[in-house]
């Protein structure tokens, strides 16, 4: 792991104190320092911190809500990863997670109600539109305006707000995605809650997220790690603290083992790229627009997604099927 370089962040982005989302204590070392090396949003230095007690790693301090607009520029990917932008990439990861997505829906009644919570530009739910039962009914949930735009020009319903604040019925839906959004909330426990609730009794969350129990975490952990994402990913997951944030909204834990993504590998030698200054043509052979790099790296995390090493989490979870579930203090 690289040696940490901390400076305090200078005046620029509105910045907020954090606190581990599991205890509620500020008892932390930190991991990692770093900057956003992918959009340059902002010349701020930011510091990943592990919490001592429970292990979770997050952003401390981390940008202010009113910051969100800033550190989510207009070329953000998750608003417009379409066939145009992304070519050969998209068309891959398209099968690739319609295979997923189904495994996922297996079981699921013809009339089905699934929601994906933080859907940006809908890519998940156009892929379930064209590939699963015409009878399930498709909904997203989204706080950026461009997200809902987004998918109502593909035809999808999407709604603005959060899981928490928008008034969904209750014990409704069947199935529920969160896929590579859980790390990017400042509250994980509130938004589990939320997917809690509008879950039927019986009704799973599948969850993706990034893991720092990988590989490429121990390599590049210690600032160039991809999955840091910096300054948007607010918390981050081991098998462990994504377990132990499940139990505390009251879900049952069906699953939780990792797969295959090459995205954190590739971006973590982007920004090392970056930050050595290399010369632009190499930076760019290393981006989600690189099939030879995500390829050569899928292969790479294949094999340690077989012994429990994969660079991201998959959890399913289950709402337990009563009427009534108590939920853990």
């Amino acid at each position: 792991m690289q040696a940490l370089r901390w400076a305090p962040t200078p005046d620029g982005l509105a910045m907020e104190p954090a606190r581990c989302c599991l205890c509620g204590l500020d008892d932390s070392d930190p991991v990692a320092v770093g900057e956003d090396f992918e959009y340059r949003t902002s010349p701020e230095v930011f510091r990943a911190v592990r919490c001592r007690r429970c292990d979770l790693v997050y952003l401390n301090p981390r940008p202010a809500p009113t910051e969100l607009s800033r550190i989510y520029p207009a070329d953000y990917h998750a608003y417009d990863f379409s066939p145009e932008s992304f070519g050969l990439v998209h068309a891959v990861r398209r099968r690739l997670e319609a295979r997923r997505m189904l495994a996922w829906c297996a079981g699921l009644p013809d009339d089905a109600r699934i929601l994906d919570v933080g859907c940006g530009d809908g890519f998940h739910l156009e892929v379930l539109k064209e590939f699963g039962r015409p009878g399930w009914r498709l909904e997203g949930i989204d706080p950026d305006p461009r997200a809902v735009e987004a998918g109502a020009r593909r035809g999808l319903t999407v709604h603005r707000g959060t899981v928490q604040t928008l008034d969904l019925p209750r014990s409704t839906y069947d199935l529920a995605l969160h896929i590579m959004t859980l790390e990017h909330v400042d509250d994980p426990i509130g938004v589990l809650e939320g997917i809690h609730d509008v879950l039927r009794p019986g009704g799973r969350c599948v969850i993706v997220t990034d893991n720092v129990e990988s590989p490429d975490f121990r390599l590049f952990g210690g600032r160039h790690w991809g999955g840091y994402h910096f300054p948007r990913h607010l918390h981050l997951f081991s098998k462990k603290t994504l377990g132990a944030a499940a139990a505390r909204v009251g879900f049952e834990v069906e699953s939780l083992r990792t797969i295959v993504s090459p995205v954190n590998w590739v971006y973590s030698i982007r920004n090392l790229l970056v930050d050595l200054q290399g010369p632009e043509w190499l930076v760019e052979r290393f981006s989600l627009r690189s099939p030879g790099a995500l390829a050569a790296f899928t292969v790479l995390d294949a094999v340690n997604a077989r012994v429990g090493r994969g660079a991201v989490l998959n959890a399913v979870l289950r709402r337990p099927p009563l009427h009534v579930s108590a939920k853990a203090n």
